[in-house]
C-alpha cells in the first residue's frame, strides 16, 4: 500500500493539510475542482481576536494565532511571496447599547492582552463618528487568493496537484487503504467545504452553512491601513482597493448569487461607516462551511477508518486551518488523539 494521502479540496483546509504533510515528508496528492469562486478564494482572510456582536475573545485565539503566524510566515519564505499581513484593527461601537456592553466586556481578564491603550484616532474626513471605539492588537489579514494560488503552483511542481471533480463514489476504501483513479493511498481526507454535506458517509454531520457576500470598493482612505469595523468591516488592501463585508444568508438556492436585499443592506452599512465616497467595483459570493454547534470537526469516520474529514471552519479558516491541519496530520501519522470538542467520531450520531 502506498503511504501517500489523498486530499479532496484545495481550499484553506486542504492547502494547510498539504503543507503539514510536506513538513512531515509524507507524500500526498491534492485534488480540486478549480472553481473560480469558493469560500476560501472569496474569504477576506481576517484574523481578529475580539469579534462578533457579543464582543468576546475568539475561541482559543492565542493557540490558533500562534500557529497561524508561524505557518504563514514559513509558507511565505518557502514560496518567496508575502501574503500574511499583521494589521491594526479598529472596532467602532454602533450605539449606546453596544458601548454599555463593551464597558462590561473590557473588564474580562482575557481582554487586556488584545487591546492597545491609545484611542483609534480615525480621520473624520473618512469615517462617520470615529469615536467610542477601541484598537485590537494581534490582528492580521491573509491574502487568501495569493496564498492558495502560490501553493497550487508549488504543489504542481511536486506533481502533487490534480484538477478533477471527485465524487464520493469515485473513492473506494477498504481495511488497507483507499483507491482513486486506479491509484492507492493510505487515507483520503475530505476537505471540500459545504459540499461535503452531500457525502453519503457524512450525511449526519449537522451542516448549517451560510452564503456570504463581500464588496470590492474604490475609496480614498487618506492613507489609513488599519481594518475598521462598525456594522461591517472595511479592509484596505495592498493594491489600493478595499474590501467590505460581509453578509450571512442561511437560506439560498444558488451558491454564488446573493439576494439583492442583502447586497443593498451591506452597501447601506458601508455608507453608514464612511463619509468618503466608496465605489463598488465588484461583488463576490460563496458559501461558508459551518457545522451547527461546532467550531470545526475533524478526524476519521466511525466505521471507515481510512476516510478522514476536516471541515466547518466557517469564517475562521485563515486563523484556524494551520493548527487544525497539524492536529489531524499528527492523528493520522502518529495516532495522536483528536481534541474531543472537534472529534468527528465523538460527534457522530
Amino acid at each position: 500500500m502506498s503511504a501517500r494521502i489523498l486530499i479532496i479540496g484545495q481550499g484553506l483546509a486542504g492547502t494547510a493539510l498539504a503543507w503539514r504533510l510536506r513538513e512531515r515528508n509524507t507524500p500526498f496528492v491534492i485534488v480540486d475542482r478549480d472553481e473560480p469562486l469558493t469560500s476560501s478564494k472569496v474569504a477576506a482572510g481576517l484574523i481578529t481576536p475580539i469579534t462578533g456582536m457579543r464582543l468576546t475573545v475568539s475561541w482559543r485565539y492565542e493557540m490558533f494565532y500562534r500557529d497561524a503566524l508561524r505557518f504563514f510566515r514559513d509558507c511565505g519564505k518557502r514560496l518567496k511571496q508575502r501574503f500574511f499581513f499583521p494589521r491594526g484593527y479598529v472596532r467602532l461601537l454602533k450605539n449606546d447599547q453596544e458601548l454599555a456592553k463593551w464597558q462590561k466586556r473590557r473588564r474580562d481578564p482575557d481582554m487586556p492582552r488584545f487591546l492597545l491603550p491609545r484611542d483609534p484616532e480615525l480621520s473624520t474626513d473618512v469615517f462617520h463618528d470615529p469615536q467610542n471605539g477601541f484598537q485590537q492588537r494581534h490582528a492580521a489579514w491573509l491574502d487568501t487568493t495569493a496564498y492558495l494560488q502560490a501553493s497550487r503552483v508549488f504543489f504542481e511542481s511536486l506533481d502533487a496537484w490534480r484538477k478533477a471533480d471527485v465524487r464520493p463514489e469515485d473513492v473506494h476504501d477498504d481495511a488497507d487503504g483507499v483507491t482513486w483513479n486506479a491509484q492507492r493511498f493510505s487515507h483520503v481526507i475530505w476537505a471540500q467545504g459545504w459540499s461535503a454535506q452531500k457525502h453519503p458517509l457524512l450525511h449526519w454531520v449537522p451542516f448549517q452553512s451560510a452564503l456570504g457576500t463581500i464588496l470590492s470598493v474604490k475609496t480614498d482612505l487618506h492613507g489609513e491601513k488599519r481594518i475598521v469595523n462598525r456594522g461591517c468591516w472595511l479592509l484596505p488592501r495592498n493594491d489600493g482597493t478595499s474590501r467590505a463585508g460581509s453578509t450571512y444568508e442561511w437560506t439560498f438556492n444558488d451558491p454564488n448569487t446573493p439576494s439583492p436585499g442583502q447586497v443593498r443592506n451591506l452597501e447601506a452599512t458601508l455608507r453608514a461607516l464612511m463619509i468618503a465616497p466608496a465605489e463598488v467595483i465588484a461583488t463576490q459570493t460563496a458559501v461558508r462551511p459551518i457545522i451547527k454547534g461546532r467550531q470545526a470537526l475533524m478526524g476519521t469516520h466511525p466505521t471507515h477508518p481510512r476516510v478522514a474529514f476536516l471541515n466547518g471552519l466557517g469564517s475562521k479558516g485563515s486563523l484556524r486551518s494551520p493548527w487544525l491541519a497539524r492536529h489531524l496530520v499528527e492523528h493520522l501519522l502518529d495516532g495522536a488523539p483528536i481534541d474531543a470538542e472537534m472529534d468527528l467520531q465523538q460527534n457522530s450520531v
